[in-house]
């Protein structure tokens, strides 16, 4: 008999996980609230909203995010076969168009034969079969009161979201088109600003009125989503050597190297919306159009989108999961995505991917740590972590090389063990692996 699997939550974690039970042939109910019931960050009805940036970070072996991309797309992930498929200019990152994105993956996961997904929202934790939590950091109130409830668990912290303003209302006489370093091809609109003009807009910003932050105590802000207006409280010259950094960003129409420079990054594949890179926020929607309209080129910029500011929930999970992401406590029981304090897209698909394998095949596959997939799975459920935070993939969290290593030498070494380890790994424990010379972005995405 085929096992069946629920999975709760259509978002990046969810749709991965539903993905990889279906294609070894469990049948599958993805439960999903939308668009019945919407978090305060949802709009759309489409599965894998991108509430944030668009940009799935940096790519290549070099940098800790590129080798998990690259572990999954070598082992089928359908989250970054979409991703690759609808990807848009970016430099050296990648970064999609969020609607056609959120469509691709909907319309494999509605259209696979063993995925049956029900619109309607989950309040318990009591399953007789296999189930996947993927209920993302802005699971439903019920939903994480249950949690608590059982687990005594409910951490939280503030994460933002940045605008996003129509291209045609860009003033190019002021901006121009460049990517820092030169690296990739020129795909950020850049507004420069001199000295003046970034004393004004730093003025406004750390004094702009933001919106009240309604349901918590303890308002914590997670690093990586740090909303500007509170990088810019840090200091007068945290931007500079943050977002605003203007490094490899000559002024093509006064010679000029600025004092700051704000980025946007193309949103859409029709390259007609872009948001502003670095731009998390809370300020107030007036204050936002208000202070925004400072930067040089922006002055009449359409927004189409505001920033905004939401909770997202996540486990105690070092005392909660196993690195397979099942609960410790519970035979079939797994979370994803997030919640578990994964903290990113491609870590929440990740996490997803892992947590789908064990659901179906009975909790076998222990990803060793030397992988980044197997790395970020074994933070989350370290016991010996006292103060437990979200974490961002990173070389840190694999095991370090052996021997003497020099510097320059040590994440190519850790790049390469890792996708040696995953080959290994995968033909250990009969995981299909799609070897580097094969086509690996997405052809039936």
């Amino acid at each position: 008999m085929n096992p069946s699997v629920t999975v709760v939550g259509a978002g990046l974690a969810g749709c991965e996980a539903a993905w990889q039970c279906a294609q070894r042939g469990a049948k599958v109910t993805l439960y999903e609230m939308k668009p019945l019931k919407k978090s305060p960050a949802h709009k759309s009805d489409l599965f894998c909203e991108l509430v944030c940036s668009n940009s799935l970070r940096a790519e290549g072996l070099q940098n800790a995010i590129g080798v998990l991309k690259e572990e999954l797309l070598r082992m089928g992930s359908l989250i970054m076969q979409c991703a690759v498929a609808t990807r848009v200019p970016a430099g050296g990152a990648l970064a999609v168009d969020r609607e056609a994105f959120a469509a691709a993956v909907t319309e494999k996961i509605r259209n696979h034969p063993n995925i049956t997904v029900v619109e309607q929202e989950i309040t318990t934790l009591d399953f007789d079969e296999p189930a996947i939590i993927a209920a993302g950091p802005l699971a439903s109130d019920p939903l994480a009161e249950e949690i608590v409830r059982r687990f005594g668990a409910g951490l939280s912290f503030f994460d933002a979201a940045a605008p996003i303003v129509t291209a045609e209302s860009i003033d190019m006489s002021k901006a121009y088109l460049a990517s820092r370093y030169d690296k990739g091809t020129p795909d950020y609109i850049n507004c420069p600003m001199n000295e003046e003009e970034y004393d004004a807009f730093y003025n406004a910003l750390i004094s702009a009125e933001t919106a009240h932050l309604h349901g918590f105590e303890n308002n914590k802000v997670f690093e990586g989503c740090m909303p500007v207006e509170v990088m810019a409280s840090r200091g007068y010259e945290t931007l500079l050597f943050g977002p605003l950094k203007p490094v490899g960003l000559r002024n093509p129409h006064t010679g000029q190297l600025p004092k700051a420079v704000v980025q946007l990054r193309k949103d859409n594949a029709a390259s007609s919306l872009y948001n502003l890179v670095g731009f998390q926020t809370h300020l107030t929607w007036p204050e936002q159009r208000r202070v925004f309209g400072m930067i040089p080129g922006l002055e009449h910029a359409e927004f189409v989108r505001y920033g905004v500011m939401h909770r997202n929930t996540f486990l105690n999970s070092p005392k909660l999961l196993t690195p397979t992401y099942r609960v410790r406590e519970s035979e079939h029981l797994y979370f994803a995505g997030q919640i578990t304090g994964v903290e990113g897209y491609i870590e929440s698909a990740s996490s997803g991917f892992v947590a789908g394998l064990n659901a179906v095949t009975g909790d076998k596959a222990c990803f060793p740590p030397e992988t980044a997939i197997g790395s970020l799975a074994h933070y989350v459920s370290d016991p010996n972590i006292t103060d437990f935070q979200p974490m961002n993939v990173n070389f840190g969290l694999l095991p370090a090389p052996e021997g003497r290593v020099k510097k320059k030498e040590r994440k190519g070494l850790l790049s390469a063990r890792a996708l040696e380890t995953l080959e290994k790994f995968c033909n250990e424990n009969g995981i299909p692996y799609i070897a580097p010379e094969q086509e690996t972005a997405a052809d039936n995405c």
